[in-house]
């Protein structure tokens, strides 16, 4: 018999529908699990088992009634950045303190009105801004994989690694994230498990707080491809609150999982085989180009130009729009507050006090970009910049269906090894960041080990509002590379 915890949400699903097992045993094991490893992944910041042990109670009851939804009774880790009503909502900030929303993210929202259980509140970098989730004000998560004969920490990946390393360790069956420059699509290729950004504008912003307003986006980390685009489809769709949702219909998404790839066309961009890309990387890349060639996809070698300007611009754009969404954290209409001598100085304690260095580093690059004499220099230049990154992709369009690409260029580094320079640590977005820029979807999907026993993801990215064929690419990859491993750590069986 299959443990709990060791369930694929669909094969979660499927049990719940015939009875196997009931929601409340599903959450019990998850919780237990979560008991058990949490004191050192520090993969939540926040557990609630008395409402999901109440959800997994009311799922039960619809089952019984023959009443279940496409999550009903389905455990789920939400990172601490989407708005849970009466739950405290940290964005892994001082700063916000004991902060209980009065109301739902829509996206959680949806995942409720579904029928999922939620588990509690996943650890992230502090308002979303890192690549390692050492940045967290509540400590940083632990990747459950290890190095074959050593026993260091290593990093899961920013800024969504709670939410990576609670479903590579079985402590949830999937979980919320969202991507402003690769804060999916990297910690799910660190922790060996798959991570989808979709089109900017696929799922609602409203309810989650902000990094950077025009990269933001929610998407879903699962173990398995045809997971992600469950959850995705109940994550997705139209929002009138949210000026920058699309109006789209939103396909079945897990049907297109077993489409194959015959007959598309899968670009292959020169410009990404960069410096410091890691050999063994390299090397699964050209074997994620032969397993969709043997499959019946045709390779098209493609340019993107003006890809080497992808992370000066990044780094722009989003500190700037950073500096500005978070000037509201100031002492008085949210979370922490400092006395001070006036306003200003309250305003400055505040914020010295509840603000990281990572974040405090992020408002000082923005607001220097935005300053006058400079926003023409700088923020007005990356604008400009990202029109032309776009521009490559659309030309791109007329010539593939969909690009094959490594998600990352190194397997996951040691806590201890991070680099003191955080530019050299800005470089782990280096894959990622352009699908943000661009506002398409991304993928990456774990596709092999390397010689020490990490795992290795490759990215496919697809067109605007085309995340079908996406998952028909990274379903192919899944079933061809057959990745089974797991990581040391994790619930026992």
């Amino acid at each position: 018999m299959t443990a709990p915890t060791d369930y694929t949400l669909a094969g979660a699903r499927a049990a719940l529908a015939r009875r196997e097992i009931s929601a409340t045993e599903l959450t019990t094991a998850h919780l237990d699990a979560v008991a058990a490893l949490n004191p050192r992944l520090n993969a939540y910041i926040t557990v609630t088992p008395e409402a999901a042990l109440a959800q997994a109670a009311a799922a039960d009851a619809a089952l019984a009634k023959g009443e279940g939804r496409a999550l009903t009774g389905i455990p789920l880790a939400i990172k601490d950045l989407f708005c849970t009503a009466g739950i405290r909502t940290t964005a892994a900030s001082k700063i916000l303190g004991d902060f209980k929303p009065p109301y739902e993210s829509t996206v959680t929202s949806q995942l409720l009105r579904d029928g999922a259980v939620f588990l509690g509140k996943a650890n992230l970098d502090e308002f979303a801004m890192g690549s390692s989730n050492e940045s967290s004000a509540f400590g940083g998560v632990e990747n459950p994989w290890k190095r074959q004969g050593d026993d260091s920490v290593l990093v899961p990946g920013g800024s969504s690694g709670g939410s990576a390393a609670a479903v590579a360790a079985r402590l949830a069956l999937g979980a919320t994230a969202t991507d402003t420059g690769g804060s999916i699509r990297q910690p799910a290729a660190f922790c060996g498990v798959v991570g989808i950004k979709p089109t900017y504008g696929r799922c609602s912003r409203f309810g989650i707080v902000a990094y950077a307003s025009s990269l933001d986006q929610a998407g879903p980390v699962a173990r398995t491809v045809e997971d992600c685009a469950i959850l995705l489809g109940s994550m997705a769709g139209f929002d009138p609150k949210d000026s920058t949702s699309a109006d789209r219909a939103v396909p079945d998404f897990a049907a297109a999982v077993a489409r194959g790839v015959k007959g598309l066309r899968i670009g292959i961009p020169r410009e990404y085989r960069v410096e410091g890309l890691s050999l063994e990387i390299d090397a699964l890349w050209r074997q994620g180009m032969d397993w969709l060639k043997a499959e019946g996809a045709t390779l098209v070698d493609i340019s993107l130009p003006h890809t080497k300007y992808a992370l000066p611009t990044y780094y722009i754009v989003a500190p700037a729009e950073a500096s500005s969404n978070l000037a509201r954290y100031d002492g008085v209409r949210f979370g922490i507050r400092e006395e001070g001598a006036d306003l200003k100085d309250l305003y400055e304690r505040s914020r010295a006090a509840g603000f990281g260095p990572e974040v405090t580093r992020r408002i000082l690059i923005g607001t220097y970009v935005l300053s006058a004499g400079y926003y023409d220099a700088y923020y007005v230049k990356a604008q400009q910049v990202r029109a032309l990154i776009k521009r490559d992709f659309d030309q791109a369009w007329g010539q593939v269906d969909a690009i094959l690409t490594p998600a990352t260029p190194t397997a996951a580094f040691g806590r201890d090894e991070t680099q003191d320079d955080p530019v050299a640590m800005y470089l782990n977005d280096v894959f990622t960041i352009t699908a943000n820029l661009a506002g398409i979807p991304g993928m990456s999907v774990p596709a092999g080990l390397d010689s020490k026993g990490l795992p290795l993801g490759l990215q496919i990215l697809g067109r605007p509002f085309d995340e079908e064929t996406v998952f028909a690419v990274g379903g192919a990859i899944e079933r061809v590379a057959g990745f089974t491993a797991t990581p040391s750590v994790r619930a026992a069986a």
